[in-house]
């Protein structure tokens, strides 16, 4: 169970890793308000709290294992877990603002709050979670066929080279 668990927390971890890295060492303040209003535009706390459920459900294999009472157990204390990591949700939005303030100028940073505030960025923000979810999907799928495929272009190659494998 340890390395099934891991093997879905690692990515999780990766992604706040790279979407939170350390606050950088000097931001100015124009910046840093434009990042807080740019994390604002884009939902931070609604795209954390629709990817939540997905999390807990491709955690839910790996935990439960065909389990009925573990199941059950599960099922209920999602959403107290849920509730608790969207307590924190603060703590993700600061790292973010200091992603954005980090990258890009106070003017660069209005550019993209306009941008969101477009039609298009409204759709781009409306369906960025969607958008995740089909293009994550097919990532994995591409990455069984592909893993596959390597194998046993690898076993065949090294066969060739006269290894018993």
């Amino acid at each position: 169970m340890r390395l099934s668990f891991a093997r879905i927390a690692a990515p999780l971890v990766l992604a706040l890793l790279l979407i939170a890295p350390v606050r950088a060492q000097s931001v100015d303040a124009d910046s840093e308000a434009a990042a807080k209003e740019l994390v604002a535009t884009i939902k931070v706390s609604d795209q954390f709290r629709t990817l939540l459920p997905l999390i807990f459900q491709q955690l839910k294999p790996m935990i439960v294992q065909n389990r009925p009472e573990v199941e059950r157990d599960y099922d209920a204390l999602v959403p107290v877990v849920q509730d608790k990591m969207m307590a924190r949700i603060a703590e993700l939005e600061g790292s973010i603002v200091a992603v954005y303030a980090g990258n890009f100028s106070a003017a660069e940073l209005r550019d993209l709050i306009a941008f969101y505030k477009t039609p298009t960025g409204q759709k781009l923000l409306e369906k960025t979670p969607l958008i995740a979810q089909q293009t994550l999907a097919l990532g994995r799928k591409f990455g069984e066929v592909a893993g596959v495929e390597a194998q046993h272009e690898m076993v065949d190659e090294l066969r060739k080279k006269g290894h018993s494998i």
